[in-house]
C-alpha cells in the first residue's frame, strides 16, 4: 500500500488519478458538509466548480428536489438556499433533495478526482468510516487536500495526517509513504491531539470563527460524529451503504 497526497488542487493533474483511489479533503467546511447532508437523508450531491454551472444544473432539475448551496469567500452565495455550514444541513431541510453544491475549496478537490476510479470524502467526522473503507481490502490511494484558495491548509493536512496515521496502525510495516504523506503524519502527531487548538492556529479557521461560525469550527472537529461514507458515483456523491463496503 502506498500513499500519496498533495497540498492544494492547483497541483494536481486530473489524468494522472485516472482509475485510482482517491480521498479529498477539505475540512472547514465543505467535506464535512457534504458527509452531513447525505447522513441526514439527502439523496445526492452533485458537486460543481463554478456558480454559473450550479445554477444551470438547477434550472434543468425539478424545484421541489432541488436545493443550491455553497459559498464564496466562506459567506452563502446569493440565490442559494444553503451555504457551506454543516449546521444548515438538517433533514427537514435535505431529505430526499438533490444538493447542488459548489464552494470556494472543495468542489475544486472534488473536481480534480472525477477520474479516480473511486473518490471517497474524508473529514474529521467520518474518520474511521473513511480509514475501514481504504483498508478493506488495503490498496493505494492519493489524497487531494482542498487547501484555501490555493495554498497549504493545516486542517486539510492535519485531517490528512489523522487518516494516513489510521492506515499505518493497521497495516504497519506494509504502509510506503511519499515524502508529503509522511509530513501530513508527522503534522497530525504535532497537532491532532487538540483539534480546537489547532483550528485556531490556522487561517481559515480563525477567518471563520471571525465571521461568527464558532460552532461550525467546533462540529468539525469532532470526530467519527457522522460515521458515513460519501463516495462519487458518475458525477455526483452519494453514501457507500453497508452491503457495498
Amino acid at each position: 500500500m502506498r500513499i500519496d497526497i498533495y497540498y492544494t488542487p492547483l497541483l494536481v493533474d486530473e489524468k494522472a488519478l485516472r482509475d485510482k483511489t482517491v480521498v479529498a479533503i477539505d475540512v472547514l467546511r465543505a467535506s464535512t458538509s457534504i458527509t452531513t447532508a447525505l447522513s441526514n437523508g439527502a439523496r445526492e450531491v452533485i458537486p460543481v466548480v463554478t456558480v454559473e454551472a450550479a445554477v444551470k444544473l438547477a434550472a434543468n432539475l425539478a424545484a421541489d428536489i432541488v436545493l443550491l448551496a455553497g459559498e464564496r469567500n466562506a459567506k452563502m452565495i446569493d440565490g442559494f438556499q444553503l451555504g457551506n455550514s454543516p449546521l444548515e444541513y438538517v433533514p427537514d431541510v435535505v431529505k430526499g433533495k438533490t444538493i447542488v453544491f459548489s464552494s470556494t475549496n472543495g468542489a475544486q478537490a472534488l473536481a480534480k478526482g472525477r477520474l479516480a476510479r473511486e473518490l471517497a470524502v474524508c473529514s474529521f467526522v467520518n474518520m474511521s468510516e473513511v480509514t475501514g473503507f481504504l483498508s478493506l481490502p488495503p490498496r493505494d490511494f492519493t489524497i487531494i487536500c482542498a487547501g484555501t484558495n490555493g495554498e497549504f491548509s493545516l486542517e486539510d493536512a492535519t485531517c490528512a495526517g489523522m487518516l494516513i496515521d489510521g492506515v499505518r496502525r493497521r497495516h504497519g510495516a506494509d504502509v510506503e509513504f511519499s515524502d508529503g504523506a509522511l509530513a501530513a503524519m508527522t503534522l497530525y502527531r504535532s497537532l491532532g491531539k487538540d483539534l480546537p487548538a489547532m483550528f485556531r492556529l490556522g487561517q481559515h479557521g480563525r477567518l471563520l470563527e471571525g465571521l461568527g461560525f464558532v460552532e461550525d469550527v467546533r462540529f468539525c472537529g469532532r470526530v467519527d460524529a457522522v460515521p458515513v461514507l460519501p463516495v462519487l458515483d458518475g458525477n455526483v456523491l452519494r453514501l457507500k451503504r453497508e452491503t457495498e463496503k
